[in-house]
């Protein structure tokens, strides 16, 4: 799929741009929200793609098996600088959680009998919970004006989190009331 932006009548974006900008969303979106990040740098601050492009890509990306993050970095990689552009941003993407994860991992087995092993795993899964909420805040900014929208969201959430249904269970409860209030209108 080729998609025609800025960027193509622009001298190509470096292979070490790519890389670093790739880098750096790894690095300070782990824990959640790199949808956010990368749309962030993509559309307002490098300007690789218009607003339209990743929306193309994102919906791409959804479609493709594995995590849409990674998926939307092999598309924009491709799309910027072809087949070695994709590998050069994934490898961006996923290196700082990678290294993040194994050194951590190594850390935690060498010391599970630890009090302060747990603490700092209890801290690091509450800031991710932190970090997520305000992200999902902040992509559906216009949902939490709509009162349509919070009679969807606040039992979803109150199901989820407080009843502990499982997500087939809520979809399965939430569907037809959501289909319902944004059923379209009848014109007499």
């Amino acid at each position: 799929m080729s998609i025609q932006s800025s960027t193509d009548e622009s001298a190509p974006v470096s292979l070490f741009d790519l890389f670093f900008q790739f880098l750096l969303i790894g690095a300070v979106s782990f824990g959640g929200g790199i949808i956010a990040y990368e749309r962030i740098l993509l559309i307002e601050k490098r300007r690789w793609l218009t607003a339209d492009e990743f929306m193309g890509y994102l919906a791409i990306s959804q479609t493709m098996p594995g995590l849409n993050s990674v998926n939307l970095a092999v598309l924009t990689g491709d799309h910027l600088r072809g087949a070695l552009g994709a590998f050069v941003a994934t490898i961006g993407l996923i290196l700082p959680g990678s290294l993040f994860v194994l050194i951590i991992g190594i850390a935690y087995t060498t010391n599970t009998d630890h009090p302060l092993a747990n603490l700092i795993l209890s801290g690091v899964a509450a800031a991710a919970c932190g970090l997520l909420a305000a992200i999902t805040y902040r992509i559906g900014d216009d949902h939490w004006k709509h009162l349509k929208s919070l009679f969807i969201i606040v039992p979803t959430f109150v199901l989820m989190s407080f009843v502990k249904l499982s997500l087939p269970i809520v979809l399965l409860i939430m569907a037809p009331i959501a289909i319902y209030i944004y059923r379209p209108k009848v014109s007499s």
